[in-house]
């Protein structure tokens, strides 16, 4: 990955491009999920992302790097990858992917609680107030959305939208692993182990889970897409994003995502977006900027 000259604003490129091809990841899961079911499609995008990434790893000289450290990489993969994304590819058969994306939308706030609790990172008081707003989002979305009664699929909405928010969760518990026991190694090498840890995780139940009936070639190219283009390609233009505009713009992302998965929905899957996801998705974004000191309050004066 070669960095641009410094002062480039080239970055931005990578930027809208990553959050189209993030936002992109929640309807190609719809898509391959309807015919493979959950958990094969979780262990596909991972299986299918390591054979793209380990190639790469590679030819970079890194991976005895990797097989030095494989163990605490794979632990963090499963949890970072393997669970997230096997619950996300659940939560697609009964809620919206917009309302997904949106969901996602606050790993941030997650990963700031786990970092304060395990780390003992303690955030600022307007962080602190930022993780509060942010929650309240959620609990304004989740109060509308989640329903504890069997919806058409069989399966009712509120298991979806938690099953969104443990996904969350292990993004920010895996973030905290992350610092904690694999600090100093090259983002790549944790790229490739996170998806190779992953798919181990997942390789039995998803063959336990094997659809019975011959998935269609929609669903494989959609899985396809979903384990190179929005998994190996995202990572890439991820860690270059890190290079060129730092971490805290690489994190900014996080708010673009649920545009393009709402827009997605719309085109492709006819999906509706009604007024409140849209004022609970702006509270969510507002109070995951401030916890991340993205967004900062206005200082009084002295």
């Amino acid at each position: 990955m070669t960095s641009r000259p410094r002062g480039s604003r080239a970055w931005i490129l990578d930027f809208v491009l990553l959050g189209a091809v993030w936002g992109a990841s929640f309807l190609f899961m719809r898509l391959a999920v309807v015919d493979f079911g959950p958990m094969p499609t979780a262990a596909l995008r991972v299986g299918i992302a390591s054979l793209f990434l380990v190639p790469l790893l590679l030819l970079r000289g890194l991976g005895p790097l990797l097989r030095t450290h494989w163990r605490k990489v794979f632990a963090v993969g499963a949890l970072n990858s393997g669970i997230p994304f096997a619950l996300y590819a659940f939560a697609v058969t009964t809620i919206t992917t917009g309302l997904s994306a949106i969901l996602n939308a606050t790993v941030p706030l997650f990963g700031a609680v786990v970092a304060w609790l395990w780390l003992k990172d303690r955030p600022a008081p307007a962080r602190a107030v930022g993780l509060a707003v942010g929650f309240a989002g959620v609990a304004m979305l989740a109060w509308d959305k989640a329903s504890f009664r069997p919806g058409a699929a069989g399966v009712a909405s509120g298991w979806a939208v938690l099953a969104c928010l443990l996904a969350t969760l292990c993004y920010g518990i895996a973030a905290s692993a992350t610092k904690k026991h694999l600090a100093g190694l090259p983002p790549l090498v944790t790229a490739t182990g996170s998806q190779l840890g992953a798919t181990v995780a997942l390789i039995v139940p998803a063959l336990w889970s094997w659809p019975a009936a011959t998935p269609g070639p929609r669903a494989w190219l959609a899985l396809l897409a979903l384990g190179t283009l929005c998994t190996g390609v995202a990572y890439i233009l991820y860690f270059r994003l890190i290079e060129e505009a730092g971490p805290s713009r690489a994190l900014a992302v996080t708010f673009l995502v649920p545009a393009f998965a709402v827009l997605y929905g719309l085109l492709f899957l006819g999906e509706r977006v009604t007024p409140w996801m849209v004022v609970c998705a702006g509270v969510i974004v507002c109070g995951t900027a401030l916890s991340t000191g993205l967004l900062r309050l206005p200082q009084r004066d002295r």
